[in-house]
């Protein structure tokens, strides 16, 4: 058995706890809930989940351990990641008309979310790192593949974290609906979203490796 119950046991709460702490991930999904309605919500969760997935698999080559050696090309990403996320904020501090309508929202792409998602997690080079140092510790070479151990444990790690980022963008989502349809709060609305993403560059700018 690759995964024995007694790994588990021990793996399933820390991921866990880890997915119930809020961080860049949870901040991105909010701020798409509250910019474009449950939908675009959703859609960033699974947008987050595609993107840790393949840090997964990055880091199970060995793509993490690259950049761990080579600071260059870890900073490299990561600022780009933050000059990504300040070009969203002003995006949403500019959008047209001096309201963010209902229908407007109702307008707002799904699949824009999940792009926009997929960018975010992949221009975050400490996802691969942070699985590279987590998941190892509950890999054991004597039951079988390790690769599909790492795997497998990725798995269970993004399942939970998307399952949570689901719950926020929804009700982020639901929430900014209720609010647009005041429409002199709708404008706040709309300027608070810019600031969640400017936030969460921040975040990433300044965190120590």
């Amino acid at each position: 058995m690759l995964l024995p119950t007694e790994t588990l046991l021990v793996f399933v709460p820390a991921a866990l706890a880890l997915n119930l702490t809020p961080g860049n991930d949870m901040l991105f999904c909010l701020g798409q809930g509250m910019k474009s309605g449950p939908r675009a919500g959703v859609a960033a969760s699974l947008g987050i989940a595609a993107g840790v997935l393949i840090h997964t698999l990055a880091a199970g080559i060995g793509l993490a351990a690259v950049l761990r050696a080579h600071p260059a090309a870890f900073e490299a990403i990561r600022w780009a990641g933050v000059a990504y996320l300040v070009y969203l904020a002003v995006q949403a501090w500019r959008a047209p008309g001096p309201l963010l309508a209902p229908a407007a929202m109702a307008k707002a792409s799904a699949f824009a979310a999940w792009r926009e998602a997929v960018v975010v997690s992949l221009l975050n080079p400490k996802v691969a790192v942070f699985v590279l140092a987590f998941l190892p510790q509950f890999v054991d070479p004597a039951r079988g593949s390790t690769f599909l151990q790492f795997f497998l444990l990725g798995a269970i790690l993004n399942t939970g974290g998307t399952l949570i980022n689901i719950a926020v963008g929804t009700f982020a989502g639901r929430l900014s609906g209720w609010l647009a349809a005041r429409t002199h709060v709708a404008r706040w609305l709309q300027r608070a979203t810019g600031g969640i993403f400017l936030l969460l560059a921040a975040r990433i700018a300044f965190e120590r490796r």
